[in-house]
């Protein structure tokens, strides 16, 4: 072969075999011949390092695909661990092994234990986002049941439903086209009695049983519960505890029908009493009236007690009195239970100036439907609480539930159990001038069913109590 080469050795130049008319040499018989003359240009190839550290016994066999392998690979670069002494790292391109270093095992900067850092003069600032796997807002999921939303909207409607309903007044007084309805109404408003006569007129057993209550009611659930059935021949007070912020639980069992009311006490037509301010808000009075609801004044109750019923004197009628009011609100605490009875008389009085028995009601979970202020962390607010009371006749609670789109802040209540126990009647013999001690002896009878109610049932409705049922003022 090398003389075949010799003899037909051409020209090599790139000028001499373009003037023979030859075609140009091909790279690697060009690159053979030069070898020697760029040879002063040419680099050694690497040389394998072999040194101390460097295993040359036969590689174990590769493990399975699914175990993790001991050294580490990527990008071409690999490692692998010496127990105990060094380090040998590859660098491996597509041709092969072509630089392999190494170290002791642990010998990096970035290995510097933490106790090592924590001695050093190095200070750092805040962990940026740190707290937030911690946060103590809870955000609704996006995949939320059709009726858990509509329970929610409905819910929201009602706790909203005076400042919906004052907002959409003045936005039609903004509206001069209004104005011939608007004035007219406005006076009726300030002047109507309506809230306060005991005819019920307003009244709507239609709205009251509409299914959006149904949807009101199944939000927490809320459970309707007798301990004895109530002859319609008689009339009755029913007492309410505990007021809690809003008292949801006295509106889903005694303002409308989705709680079964008629069903458990048949004949008789109860009536949720509420402030008498309530009924001179434009708007939000042809709410409160349609569901049934009249003003807590004396004059309201003595009308509704002694007029219409069966007999026209009353009989078979009712009146659902949240006994501890705005007061009692201010002592709404969840898994506990303060009722401001001890003074609350004067529903005892009426009781017998009409002849009406009394009924006590006990609400389990309405304190837990919202957490306010506690009066012992904040003394100053309780008392300009109190004081607001005093001046006004209500208090503005400051409280938190939780939100549409959130479990921890805002104003629609928890989803937390509703269940109200209505106890058995005490009978009440009628007297124009009730005397103190027959007020006594009932009030005492009153606070002794209400505590029966409370050893009867806590166990069942009270699971997490803190504590047993205060009597307080």
């Amino acid at each position: 072969m090398a003389t075949a080469a010799t003899l037909n050795q051409g020209p090599s130049l790139t000028a001499e075999r373009k003037q023979q008319h030859l075609l140009p040499k091909p790279y690697i018989d060009a690159a053979e011949e030069n070898v020697d003359t760029f040879s002063h240009n040419a680099r050694p190839p690497p040389e394998l390092y072999s040194g101390q550290g460097e295993d040359a016994a036969p590689r174990s066999p590769r493990r399975s695909p699914h175990k993790k392998s001991g050294s580490l690979k990527t990008n071409g670069f690999s490692k692998e661990k010496k127990d105990g002494q060094v380090v040998v790292e590859r660098y491996e391109d597509k041709d092969g092994e072509h630089l392999v270093s190494i170290r002791q095992a642990g010998d990096r900067g970035k290995g510097k234990s933490m106790a090592a850092r924590r001695n050093s003069e190095l200070v750092s600032g805040r962990k940026a986002g740190a707290g937030w796997e911690q946060s103590h807002i809870h955000f609704a999921p996006l995949s939320v049941p059709l009726k858990r939303r509509l329970q929610t909207l409905v819910v929201l409607g009602h706790t909203l439903s005076m400042a919906l309903l004052l907002g959409t007044f003045f936005l039609l007084c903004a509206i001069p086209l209004f104005w011939p309805v608007l004035v007219p109404y406005l006076v009726y408003v300030l002047f109507s009695s309506a809230g306060r006569s005991g005819t019920l007129s307003h009244r709507s057993y239609f709205i009251r049983s509409l299914p959006i209550w149904s949807l009101f009611a199944s939000y927490f659930p809320a459970r309707l519960h007798r301990s004895a059935p109530l002859v319609p021949t008689r009339k009755y007070i029913f007492g309410y505890h505990p007021h809690g912020i809003i008292s949801h639980g006295a509106f889903a069992a005694f303002a409308t029908e989705a709680l079964g009311f008629s069903q458990l006490f048949p004949g008789i037509t109860n009536t949720l009493l509420t402030l008498d301010s309530n009924f001179r808000v434009p708007l939000y009075r042809e709410y409160v009236l349609s569901m049934g609801l009249a003003s807590v004044s004396r004059e309201s109750c003595e009308n509704l007690l002694s007029r219409g019923g069966a007999n026209g004197e009353g009989m078979g009628r009712g009146i659902t009195i949240v006994v501890g009011g705005a007061r009692e609100s201010l002592d709404s605490q969840p898994n506990s239970l303060r009722l401001v009875l001890k003074r609350r008389k004067g529903f005892v009085k009426l009781a017998i100036r009409t002849g009406a028995d009394l009924v006590p009601v006990l609400a389990f979970g309405e304190n837990e439907l919202y957490h306010q202020v506690q009066p012992e962390q904040h003394p100053l607010i309780h008392k300009t609480q109190l004081v607001i009371k005093k001046l006004l006749g209500f208090t503005v609670p400051l409280f938190h539930a939780r939100g549409v789109f959130n479990y921890d802040v805002g104003i629609i209540p928890y989803r937390r159990p509703l269940n109200i126990v209505v106890g058995r009647p005490i009978k009440v013999q009628q007297a124009n001038k009730p005397e103190e001690t027959y007020v006594d002896e009932l009030h005492d009878v009153y606070v002794k069913e209400l505590e029966r109610i409370w050893e009867e049932w806590k166990d069942e409705f009270a699971t997490e109590r803190m504590g047993e049922l205060q009597i307080v003022e």
